[in-house]
């Protein structure tokens, strides 16, 4: 009896979601749904409540590492890869949604395909997006991650990438985790010195963008390129 009502109740939340989507579903509620792909014989609401408390939100759960989500919840590693999938598949999405070699030519096309990039990361890192003669994007490439300061996101390693990807101008792009797009006097500085390596080998930096969270500050509509 307790399995036919388990899967009466599995049946309706997915027929819930058919017919509305997610608009309308509580958090724990959508880990619940997603937790029936991973847990296919348990009753996933409390669970989906326990993760939730555990990590403080359903963001904070997402963004979790795998065997953090393990650990802490005592959940299979399938179920955890599952949920820390999430920021990733976004970014996956987002991007993709750009298609092939889209054209950045403003600093609001810059802004938005950032965030597109640095969506759901938790620790600071750092793009170098290669752009050619008609402002199409080559490559966007991860030169750094975790801390970022002028001894890490050296010159040397930003000219290599652009040479690397036959970059005729580059915009660059890295995120603030803690929430402010404020430039700090180290984003301001290294962005001077990588301009000026650049701009030896013939290639501009036509921004510079600071993301935080779905904001992002541009260096060449603050006018901090120098």
């Amino acid at each position: 009896m307790s399995k036919n009502l388990h899967a009466g109740h599995r049946q309706r939340v997915k027929a819930r979601y058919l017919s509305e989507g997610l608009d309308a579903f509580e958090d724990h509620q959508v880990l619940e749904l997603l937790l029936f792909y991973a847990v296919p014989r348990k009753d996933t609401n409390e669970l989906a409540h326990r993760m939730i408390k555990e990590f403080g939100s359903l963001a904070g759960l997402f963004e979790a590492d795998a065997k953090d989500i393990a650990r802490r919840c005592g959940v299979s590693e399938n179920t955890a890869i599952l949920v820390s999938l999430i920021p990733s598949l976004s970014r996956r999405y987002f991007l993709n949604k750009w298609g092939e070699k889209p054209i950045i030519n403003s600093s609001t096309k810059a802004g938005e395909y950032a965030i597109s990039l640095l969506a759901g990361r938790i620790y600071e890192a750092f793009y170098v997006i290669c752009l050619d003669s008609q402002n199409r994007v080559n490559h966007a490439d991860l030169v750094h991650e975790r801390t970022i300061n002028e001894a890490v996101v050296y010159p040397r390693l930003v000219v290599e990438t652009a040479l690397r990807h036959q970059a005729n101008s580059v915009i660059l792009a890295h995120n603030h985790p803690g929430g402010s797009t404020r430039p700090s006097a180290a984003d301001i500085s290294v962005t001077k010195k990588i301009a000026t390596a650049l701009e030896s080998i013939s290639i501009k930096v036509l921004d510079h963008i600071i993301v935080a969270g779905d904001k992002y500050v541009s260096f060449a509509e603050k006018g901090l390129l120098g």
